[in-house]
């Protein structure tokens, strides 16, 4: 998932070399001034499953994203609460890029601070994104090693048998720079993303498995006059997809979708891989629910740095509903790779952005330690996290009956304490953490959806395809919002919890192991899954 290097540093500079140094930094350079050091940006216990195997050439070239601290977290956090809840005055009073960056940004002259002192390390600057809070650069290991005051070594994974690189220690900087600095991601290749996708396409002679378009939007109450028609929908993605699945998926079931639009961050994910029926299942179900909504595919290296970069591409872009069925357990990730990749959802919040995230396809234990742990991103707390069912429909297509599905991921954060939205339906169970999911929707891969993948028919579940069926529901939602001239929805939670249980399908039975579902919210299912049209009516009277 995401990927740390951290580099060690040597000595003399030549004189020569001194004169390439941004005069701003070598001005003040101190060689022997103190160093901050970013404690949690680095892979602890790596002895106890890896061997070290050696250490990385100080040549290879590896990229970074260095992530800047919010000017005002406690600020920010408030902002997004007001500007998220439907009983606020500024609810829909978005922030458009560079109002964020002017009030919640580093200023102009602390990413130059960054960028002359990552210049005179030898490394190569590359993007500032929007809001001055991501940079990209890129040098060799030896470089980096000297940038960040750390050494990087190979491993060699016990379980696996995967190779890999990481940081002997924490990363250090220059007090005045490291103040500025939460992460750099980059400096470890040990964790990569997972699709929450638990099956790959089983063959049929036809469309046989998995329900349809028609099945989906009739079991969840969608409208055929709403299609998304005016939205846009990212799709984040760590592998590629071939255009001629979706158009025969499309055609078969006369949805009138136009292709996806592909956008490759830092290079792209490279050849297709194992994770093509997850992406391909991503666009689809978009298409099945929202066939009006344009998509946009962003697809970014299964990386440390490569996770945050392709987030705030996203951020950058503006596109208003992003859909997300990659994660990796909280546990599995260092706490500063969280504080990265969380900087860039707040941001997209403020700038009334939705991200709706597979909750994990592994019940209460996503780490599968044997304990309880929940996935990330969708335990975020301006992320809208979405549970697994098991849906029936009628004979036309209506909703029956819907159970928590085994697999759907729940339980309590050991990152985030509970946000002020979710307060009201607090849990002993969650020890006044963060709690997931929020929602839910079709999950199960019994009937799972049907999906056009790899040149074959076939049917797929998991949370991979609840994502992006709440996704294309806020599409819709979105639509009928612009037509009544109202603010779109934005960071959801707020709405969905002032809600109340309203406009959801109540959840009461199943168990995703550790949980079980009941009445109201839970950690099964959340709140459950949409009516699409009485949910949309009371978001719109809010």
């Amino acid at each position: 998932m995401t990927l740390r290097l951290k580099l060690l540093a040597a000595a003399a500079t030549p004189a020569l070399l001194l004169a390439a140094v941004p005069a701003a930094f070598a001005a003040t350079a101190q060689p022997d001034a103190a160093r901050t050091t970013l404690t949690g940006d680095v892979l602890t216990g790596l002895n106890s499953h890896a061997v070290r195997t050696g250490t990385v050439a100080a040549t290879d070239r590896i990229s970074v994203a260095v992530s800047l601290a919010p000017r005002d977290n406690r600020a920010l956090d408030t902002f997004v609460a007001q500007v998220s809840d439907p009983a606020s005055a500024s609810y829909g009073h978005y922030l458009t890029k560079s109002q964020f960056t002017a009030r919640f940004g580093r200023t102009d002259a602390e990413v130059k601070q960054v960028t002359d002192y990552l210049r005179a390390q030898g490394l190569k600057v590359g993007t500032v994104h929007s809001g001055n809070l991501l940079i990209d650069a890129t040098g060799t290991a030896a470089q980096l090693e000297k940038a960040f005051g750390t050494g990087l070594s190979t491993w060699k994974d016990n379980a696996s048998g995967r190779t890999f690189y990481a940081n002997d220690a924490a990363p250090t900087l220059p007090a005045s720079v490291g103040a500025l600095i939460s992460d750099v991601s980059g400096l470890n290749s040990r964790n990569q993303l997972h699709h929450q996708a638990p099956a790959a396409v089983t063959p049929h002679n036809g469309p046989g498995g998995g329900y349809t378009p028609a099945q989906i939007k009739g079991g969840y109450n969608v409208s055929s006059s709403n299609t998304g028609s005016g939205q846009q929908v990212a799709l984040l993605e760590f592998d590629g997809f071939q255009q001629s699945n979706i158009t025969t998926y499309d055609s078969h079931y006369g949805l009138a979708s136009t292709a996806p639009t592909v956008h490759k961050v830092s290079g792209g994910s490279g050849p297709i891989g194992g994770g093509q029926v997850e992406v391909e299942l991503d666009i689809e179900v978009v298409n099945a629910v929202a066939p009006a909504a344009k998509v946009t595919v962003f697809e970014g290296p299964n990386s440390d740095a490569g996770e945050v970069q392709t987030y705030q591409a996203i951020v950058d872009s503006g596109i208003p509903v992003t859909s997300i069925s990659w994660g990796l357990a909280e546990t599995l990730r260092t706490s500063s790779n969280i504080s990265a990749v969380s900087a860039v959802f707040a941001q997209g919040a403020a700038e009334g952005l939705s991200f709706f995230a597979a909750s994990g396809d592994s019940g209460s234990d996503d780490a599968g330690s044997g304990g309880t742990s929940v996935d990330y991103p969708a335990s975020d707390p301006n992320v809208t996290g979405v549970g697994g069912t098991t849906l029936t429909v009628t004979s036309s297509n209506a909703w029956s009956r819907e159970t928590a599905w085994s697999g759907g991921g729940g339980g309590k954060s050991s990152v985030f304490s509970i946000p002020s939205w979710q307060v009201p339906v607090q849990k002993s169970q969650g020890g006044g953490k963060r709690q997931v999911p929020d929602v839910s929707a079709l999950a199960n891969p019994s009937p799972g959806v049907s999906i056009y993948s790899q040149g074959q028919w076939g049917q797929v579940g998991g949370t991979s395809a609840a994502a992006p069926e709440w996704a294309a529901f806020a599409a819709v939602y979105n639509q009928q919002a612009a037509a009544a001239g109202k603010a779109r929805l934005g960071f959801a939670n707020p709405a969905l919890y002032k809600a109340n249980g309203t406009g959801f399908h109540d959840i009461t039975s199943g168990s995703n192991g550790a949980y079980s579902a009941a009445a109201g919210w839970d950690f099964t299912t959340g709140w459950g899954s949409y009516n699409a049209a009485t949910l949309a009516a009371k978001l719109l009277s809010q």
